[in-house]
């Protein structure tokens, strides 16, 4: 055994146990470094001192120190699981014994920062601190659950989430050995019962798995698939939160896959529990679940080659090189894109993702066969915007978020229309289609070009030729470019009249063909057909005419 404590060694974040300079023991905690000692040198009294291990400190721990002088607070959970793992977090939990919503006020009003009671009667309260940058930082403070530190972690989901750092102290409190099994990258519950207390940790466990390449002790897994019939006495907003992160993290594909087989799906997503065994006709290789997943798999490869800062030698795939070769030009578009937010709390690529998991959720309710022998499945795409948006609103989506979802759902197989009509007949969609398309789809239309590509690869796997792919590239650079490079031309044309104009050069009264007669303008603006005042004026009384002689 080392004998200077101070130097770097397997007992770095562990308290041990020292006898005359010599190490003789090691926990958690110094109670359990203590007890180990006493084990085999019991007629000694040993030192008991802490190991300390080099972790980024999020930046707001020392502020909160000092703004807590006299306080026993501890950082537990997550944040210190991933300060462990170098890496930080905008998630801080923090526990005391008492008076927790008393201290994130005092918090809160030094930093200045929103306030707000999660609840009074469990002592729970919340601080939002917003940084220089605009990134938002969640401090959440909270009295024990039980009579100690040690029976607050005890009642936590995964060892490796039961974990405390003493802010005064600066030292680790770790009596499950979370350190440990983090190391081992286990997933173990702190208890018999973890899962069954608080069944949305089956999604937890499940998205840490995928995230940090975790893998689950047997236990924990039996434990999550005995749980999951529990879920729906969970509330939806907290399912949703743990479901979106998982859409948004690595590998959305294989934690879905790891959810179905827990046997979640009917307790959470119940409409996809149907897609398995759906089979479908060429081109598509795959039932209409294993399509669902693969889609699912190609998009956050897409959306990882088009990520500023990604280099083409990082792949030796052909279909990865041609789609970078095509479309990297627009990297810092898509950053942008996917910057923005529909919802302070969730991410537009986690709806997205959404929208892909829910894409061909109404296949197998509209399978047909026809004389021919081919499988059909007419209007999935409509009765699908359908189904997805009423399970966006079980889960108290935002109506932004909802709108987005519907409209990729509803508009997913445009795209692989453009595709087709170029690879077979060579023609390209029109300047009055690129239109329609982005009128609607709005910023949606960016999504859909991005998941048609991946619903390709999805549908065709290994079978997939290089020409069919670069005619799906050739459509998504085409709306792309209409898109970001031309949206004055064909997808936003500036506005030449308003109903007022209409009205008065007309001789019209308001109505719903005034509406009709703008749209018709814009569109004959995106086709090139009109470009100024006076041309959209004589196109408008055409177009009435027509419309008169056609109701005759």
């Amino acid at each position: 055994m080392p004998d200077d404590p101070q130097a770097p060694s397997a007992y770095a974040g562990r308290w041990v146990a020292r006898i005359r300079g010599r190490i003789v023991a090691q926990g958690g905690t110094p109670e359990q470094a203590l007890h180990a000692a006493q084990q085999s040198r019991h007629k000694e009294k040993p030192e008991i001192l802490y190991m300390p291990i080099p972790v980024p400190l999020p930046p707001l721990l020392n502020e909160i120190r000092d703004l807590l002088p006299q306080t026993d607070i501890h950082l537990v959970g997550g944040a210190v699981r991933d300060m462990l793992l170098n890496r930080l977090s905008r998630d801080l939990d923090f526990v005391l014994p008492s008076k927790a919503i008393a201290s994130a006020r005092k918090v809160a009003n030094a930093l200045q920062a929103d306030f707000l009671i999660l609840d009074k009667e469990r002592d729970t309260a919340r601080v939002i601190f917003t940084d220089a940058d605009g990134t938002r930082i969640f401090l959440d403070f909270a009295s024990w659950r039980g009579n100690s530190l040690e029976e607050d972690l005890r009642k936590r989901d995964f060892t490796l989430n039961a974990i405390a750092f003493d802010l005064q102290a600066q030292a680790l409190h770790d009596p499950l050995n979370g350190a440990s099994d983090l190391r081992a990258k286990l997933l173990r519950a702190c208890s018999p019962t973890s899962l069954a207390d608080d069944p949305v940790r089956i999604l937890r466990a499940v998205r840490l798995a995928a995230e940090f390449d975790f893998k689950i002790e047997p236990a924990a897994r039996k434990a999550m698939k005995g749980a999951a019939p529990l879920l729906p006495n969970v509330s939806p907003e907290r399912k949703r939160d743990e479901l979106f992160k998982i859409l948004e993290g690595p590998k959305p594909d294989a934690a879905l896959r790891a959810l179905e087989i827990l046997g979640v799906f009917p307790h959470l997503l119940p409409e996809l529990s149907a897609l398995k065994g759906v089979t479908q006709s060429d081109p598509h290789i795959y039932d209409v679940w294993e399509h669902t997943l693969s889609a699912l798999k190609h998009l956050e490869a897409i959306l990882t080659a088009l990520r500023v800062g990604y280099s083409a030698e990082e792949t030796n795939d052909l279909f990865t090189g041609l789609l970078t070769l095509r479309l990297g030009r627009f990297r810092e578009r898509f950053a942008a894109h996917f910057a923005h937010f529909l919802n302070a709390d969730r991410s537009v690529r986690a709806a997205l993702f959404f929208a892909a998991l829910y894409h061909d959720v109404e296949k197998p309710a509209t399978r047909s066969v026809d004389e021919a022998g081919r499988v059909r499945f007419y209007d999935h795409d409509t009765r699908g915007a359908a189904s997805a948006s009423r399970r966006a609103r079980e889960f108290n989506l935002s109506n932004d978020e909802i709108e987005r979802i519907e409209i990729i759902v509803r508009h997913h197989m445009r795209f692989h229309s453009f595709a087709s009509r170029l690879e077979n007949d060579g023609q390209a969609p029109s300047r009055k289609a690129i239109y329609r398309f982005f009128r609607d789809s709005g910023e949606a239309g960016v999504d859909l070009v991005l998941f048609g590509l991946a619903d390709l690869r999805g549908a065709r796997g290994p079978t997939l030729t290089q020409e069919t792919w670069t005619a799906a590239l050739d459509i998504a650079r085409l709306l792309l470019e209409n898109y970001w490079e031309k949206p004055q031309e064909t997808v936003a044309p500036p506005r030449l009249l308003d109903g007022n104009d209409l009205m008065k050069e007309l001789n019209l009264t308001p109505g719903r063909k005034i509406g009709q007669l703008l749209e018709a303008i814009r569109e004959a603006q995106a086709t090139g057909k009109i470009a100024a005042r006076e041309e959209a004026i004589s196109f408008a009384r055409q177009w009435l005419e027509e419309q008169e002689n056609h109701e005759k």
